[in-house]
């Protein structure tokens, strides 16, 4: 399984749907080391912006923020994938 965590400078919103293959990301094996790699940016000064996933995990900024706050929300996208 690959997750592929996208990222870009503060304000950013989303990943525009049309030029995401001319965005840099950097992939994972596991959904818990693509967040901490989004933890990682959002510390360091840039915003992660999206989060997918062979497995048709997808995590907008918003989710993957509330992620980060609340640990709980990532069981749930792992039993809305599984479904």
């Amino acid at each position: 399984m690959t997750y592929r965590v996208y990222s870009g400078p503060p304000g950013s919103e989303t990943v525009p749907p049309l030029e995401k293959e001319r965005w840099l990301y950097k992939e994972f094996g596991l959904l818990d080391e693509a967040l901490g790699w989004a933890h990682h940016v959002n510390d360091g000064g840039r915003v992660a912006l999206l989060i997918e996933g062979d497995d048709g995990t997808s995590l907008s900024k918003r989710e993957i923020a509330s992620a980060l706050r609340h640990p709980e929300t990532v069981d749930r996208v792992r039993a809305r994938v599984a479904h």
